[in-house]
């Protein structure tokens, strides 16, 4: 099924990868993926609640969603991840969408991020940048990322380590200057265990997506399965390893923030680099080399964070274009670094067209914050409402399967996970469409939100059926392949 753009790739193809990510690196590679500092704050919105929010979703959901990608990723190590996962069970057309959602959001998503970027610089260095140099700065970003992406994995792979390694040393900081600045200071919020407790309400809820959105990622390894040193052994491993340090750093965060702010004072776009301006002038004296180092990494983790995800997404959608079910620009792959330079740039120009879109229809700065994040997360997570039942469909239609890991429990333990992490990708869906941010126009929103998933959506079969008129689409998914 070779096409010319396989062959005349001197670079080497997708599936030539050179096998680059042991364990260690998929571990960092994951927690720079998962770990977004970019939705700390927003969590911290919620207040202590939030805390117990991050334990019962913790214990719902991403615990049965680290099962059933580790069973996954463990049968299925093939590049491309959960692209052959759905194409394997589903079929080549909801495989095709399902590439291309996976895809599309991390275009869609990359603005908002910068939006924070820019927030933060302006936060800790007390500039105030105009909307058009914010939209400038944000698309400079944006073709940033482009560039590195494009690079060899070898390469570029340095990108989500470090990503990783200052997230960590930066959020882990952020909790420990709130645990002295409460022995020193007292709590700006009560910890008490009943204020753990979460209030079931339609403020609690509205924030709920937050928390079931910063776990999701742990299959974005799989994407460049064929980059893996042993898959099959290390991917299970990698998920315990990366689960246990995410939850506790970001709830570790989250107290840091809640430590010095007073829950209404939080802010989704700059609660971090506010906590940390305050924490560093009350418990460090106002030592600004320090607080300057921490915001210069925290801005590099939100680079580093879009650099992970535009690896992983391209990589998806690039095996997809290798197998003809797309049209093969997504499976260009360049000459010198073997990797899918064309799917990169065109990545480049959606993002690139998304931002100007929504600084022209609400420049401020939290609304487009939130409107091109509610977007591109549920983009995102439609296509784990195929992913999860996948498991099923796997294990029915090839018992004979080798995996290396399985679910415990047997048929119930598969059913049980991938009932809850169902309803947890439902309920977060809508609550994302059902809840605005605050003083956005619900037209505005809506338009952008239920119109741009509508449009994906669209275009994703539309790519699949230009395939298949074009005979370039396989019907179906052999148990060889």
């Amino acid at each position: 099924m070779a096409t010319d753009l396989q062959s005349g790739a001197s670079g080497g193809t997708l599936r030539e990868q050179p096998k680059v990510f042991g364990l260690l690196s998929m571990v960092l590679f994951s927690v720079s993926a998962i770990l977004v500092a970019d939705t700390v704050g927003s969590s911290a919105a919620i207040g202590v609640q939030g805390l117990g929010f991050w334990i019962i979703l913790g214990l719902l959901f991403f615990i049965p969603y680290g099962l059933v990608t580790a069973e996954l990723g463990s049968a299925w190590p093939d590049e491309g991840g959960i692209y052959v996962w759905v194409k394997t069970a589903f079929g080549p057309g909801m495989g095709t969408v399902t590439s291309w959602m996976y895809w599309v959001n991390v275009a869609l998503w990359a603005p908002s991020v910068f939006v924070l970027f820019i927030g933060a610089i302006e936060v800790a260095w007390g500039v105030d940048v105009a909307p058009v140099w914010e939209a400038v700065i944000v698309i400079a970003m944006v073709w940033a990322i482009v560039l590195i992406g494009i690079l060899p994995l070898e390469w570029s792979k340095f990108v989500p380590n470090l990503s990783a390694a200052l997230k960590v040393i930066v959020l882990v900081g952020l909790g420990a200057l709130g645990v002295v600045y409460v022995i020193q200071n007292g709590a700006a919020n009560s910890f008490g265990l009943s204020a753990w407790i979460p209030e079931w309400n339609t403020d609690s809820l509205s924030f709920l997506p937050i928390i079931i959105y910063s776990y999701m990622g742990f299959e974005l390894m799989s994407s460049a399965g064929g980059a893996i040193k042993d898959p099959k052994r290390d991917v299970p491993k990698m998920i315990i390893l990366a689960g246990v340090a995410i939850l506790a750093v970001y709830m570790f965060a989250t107290f840091g923030i809640l430590a010095s702010i007073r829950t209404e004072d939080v802010s989704i776009v700059t609660g971090i680099t506010d906590a940390l301006k305050l924490m560093v002038d009350e418990v460090a004296g106002g030592a600004t080399w320090l607080f300057n180092i921490a915001v210069v990494a925290l801005l590099f983790t939100f680079f580093g964070n879009m650099v992970t995800w535009s690896i992983g997404a391209n990589q998806t959608i690039g095996s997809t274009g290798l197998d003809a079910t797309a049209p093969g620009v997504f499976g260009h792959v360049n000459k010198r670094f073997g990797t899918p330079d064309y799917a990169f740039v065109l990545m480049g120009l959606i993002a690139t067209a998304i931002t100007l879109l929504a600084y022209v229809l609400d420049p401020t700065q939290e609304n487009v914050f939130w409107t091109l994040f509610a977007l591109s997360s549920i983009v995102f997570l439609i296509p784990y409402l195929l992913m999860f039942p996948a498991l099923l469909v796997l294990r029915h239609k090839y018992p004979d399967q080798p995996r290396p890991y399985v679910i415990p429990g047997g048929k119930a333990g598969a059913w049980i996970a991938t009932v809850l992490c169902e309803a947890g990708i439902i309920l977060t869906l809508f609550l994302f469409f059902y809840f605005p941010a605050e003083g956005v126009s619900k037209g505005t929103f809506w338009l952008i939100t239920a119109g741009g998933t509508v449009a994906s959506l669209l275009i994703g079969w539309w790519l699949y059926r230009h395939a298949s008129r074009r005979g370039g689409a396989p019907a179906a998914t052999s148990r060889d392949d």
